[in-house]
């Protein structure tokens, strides 16, 4: 499984990718909240009875007990833009996917569908060939913010 990137963990959180990262992240909500053995979440609709909670996880309700990664998942919700919130959780998902293969299962399912969503293409692959280059070559994907003083 790719690693979770915390970057696309926070653009699903403030809403990239309209109705299709909202539905991700509702569905990374449902899949925190489900326990081992369960059916698979993906499979349940929107707003079914139980899934569908005010703090915007998407997770059903518990019986108390604490699932791992719920807590970060409710953290980001809070605040959307913090960077480290999304590290959090991204180590989070990926412990709990250490012990339970299942979790893993289907955390690559989301994982692939939520990249997409957020418009996050996978990896970059670059290269420079052929005579020399005079002056900076820059590579990668995603540059903001940046200056270069030439």
């Amino acid at each position: 499984m790719d690693p979770i990137s915390a970057t696309v963990l926070v653009a699903l959180a403030t809403g990239v990718g309209g109705e299709a990262g909202r539905q991700a992240w509702l569905g990374l909500g449902r899949l925190v909240g489900r326990r081992r053995g369960e059916p698979d979440p993906s499979a349940a609709p929107a707003g079914e009875e139980g899934t569908d909670r005010a703090d915007g996880t998407g997770a059903p309700v518990e019986d108390g007990s604490e699932l791992p990664g719920r807590g970060e998942l409710v953290a980001l919700t809070e605040a959307p833009d913090d960077e480290r919130r999304a590290v959090d959780l991204a180590d989070a998902l990926t412990a709990r996917a250490e012990h339970d293969a299942e979790f893993r299962d289907l955390l690559a399912q989301w994982w692939d569908e939520a990249r997409e969503a957020a418009g996050d293409g996978g990896p970059v692959h670059n290269s420079v060939s052929g005579g020399t280059q005079h002056g900076p070559v820059v590579q990668g994907r995603d540059f903001s913010a940046i200056t270069f003083n030439l």
